[in-house]
């Protein structure tokens, strides 16, 4: 096994290159960048603590959303820029497990969860607790070759950052209809509880890479896009409520495409015509 085949794979960056004797090398910013990425997105999640602490709902909530966004930019990058390490994951998966559960966890908390303080405090270590075991799994399986669900484009379960917002959803409705129904804290606990379960459950859940649309509704989809990002800046607290529905109501289908996907993989394969005894 030669140098680069050892440098392969989650346990190093793809651009570490061994040291000369008597030479010394910078430090590569495309190694940095990713990881720089985490680290704000670790920020930006664990100051929409400090916006709830001020009772600034709006700017927790904020916070937490752009924490997702970095989220979802980083592992991209790394893999653009070949950056890809251990050290890289170990820290996105601390980085989830503090943005996406223990500060949302105690957001909704300061927000409604507080008026029944035992049963509201047990719903927020749920959910927080969760999210770490779901980060857990998935770094524990990043090294196996058998998984199921990720070979057929799938993920195990709702992941960390679509939790938090799931989680956020009475909040998007209740800024959007200024009822306070949405702010009931024994239906939010029950809510946080039911999202807790989904993140650790064993459920197929859609990923990019299983969302392969036709080729001739490309058009379509970027002017759709488009729309969603207008109405994003223009109402934004009911397209996130339309988008956190659209991806419960998408969870019966993924389950379905991947139980087809199963059911493919497990068919034996037909046996072809035995010819050679058929007479001319």
């Amino acid at each position: 096994m030669n140098l680069e085949d050892e440098r392969v794979g989650p346990k190093a960056a793809e651009d570490e290159i061994p040291q000369l004797a008597g030479r010394t090398k910078g430090l590569s910013l495309r190694a940095v960048l990713p990881n720089a990425i985490t680290a704000a997105a670790l920020c930006s999640g664990l100051t929409g603590i400090r916006f709830a602490i001020s009772g600034q709902w709006r700017e927790a909530i904020i916070a937490v959303i752009l924490a997702g966004v970095l989220d979802g930019i980083d592992g991209r990058i790394a893999r653009l820029l070949k950056a890809q390490s251990r050290f890289g994951a170990e820290l996105d998966s601390l980085a989830d497990s503090l943005s996406f559960g223990m500060a949302p966890a105690l957001i909704l908390y300061l927000w409604t969860l507080q008026d029944l303080p035992r049963l509201g405090w047990f719903a927020s270590l749920a959910f927080a607790i969760c999210c770490a075991l779901r980060l857990a799994r998935f770094n524990a399986q990043i090294d196996t070759d058998e998984q199921p669900h990720k070979s057929a484009g799938f993920l195990t379960g709702v992941p960390a950052p679509v939790g938090a917002g799931l989680a956020f959803l009475p909040f998007y409705l209740w800024m959007a209809t200024e009822l306070e129904e949405f702010r009931n804290p024994v239906f939010m606990g029950i809510w946080m509880a039911l999202i807790a379960f989904l993140m650790i459950s064993n459920v197929a859940t859609l990923s990019w890479t299983s969302i392969r649309p036709r080729k001739n509704v490309r058009l379509e989809l970027i002017a759709g896009v488009g729309i969603l990002f207008a109405a994003l800046l223009q109402e934004p607290w009911w397209t996130l409520a339309v988008i956190s529905g659209g991806y419960l109501l998408l969870m019966p289908y993924g389950m379905m495409k991947y139980g087809r996907v199963r059911r493919q993989r497990a068919a034996p394969l037909t046996e072809p015509a035995d010819v050679t005894g058929l007479s001319g």
